[in-house]
């Protein structure tokens, strides 16, 4: 019991971190919504394919983080592949200019991976 008690800290951040993380690919997907109301769009599939895969990335991490915050093991791997490909993401809004938006990743993927990777690690002694 009081290591569940110790790691509550840990995972009360990572939940909050993931929980954040998600708040912000559900307004990604609300802004590309808006966005397909707004222009005219020649490539109607493409964006509803990045509407459908960033609604299901919100409720990924949305359901990670739950799973941190309620002490459950199935928000590990979720959690640490999509801040992984998040790496990636960062990477090309780098190599695009959109030095904001990378500092943004980063500054959520960073923390996120290294508690993951600790939570697992104190958990498996």
């Amino acid at each position: 019991m009081s290591k569940n008690s110790e790691l509550s800290p840990r995972r009360t951040t990572i939940a909050t971190l993931l929980f954040i993380e998600a708040a912000i690919v559900l307004a990604l997907a609300g802004w590309l919504i808006f966005f397909s109301f707004t222009h005219e769009n020649e490539e109607v599939p493409a964006l509803l394919g990045e509407i459908g895969f960033a609604l299901l990335g919100a409720l990924g991490l949305f359901a990670a983080g739950r799973g941190y915050k309620r002490g459950k093991n199935y928000g590990k791997s979720p959690a640490l592949l999509a801040n992984l490909i998040a790496l990636g993401v960062a990477y090309y809004q780098i190599q695009g200019g959109f030095y904001i938006g990378a500092v943004i990743i980063v500054g959520l993927a960073l923390p996120i991976i290294y508690l993951v990777l600790a939570i697992a690690k104190s958990e498996n002694q």
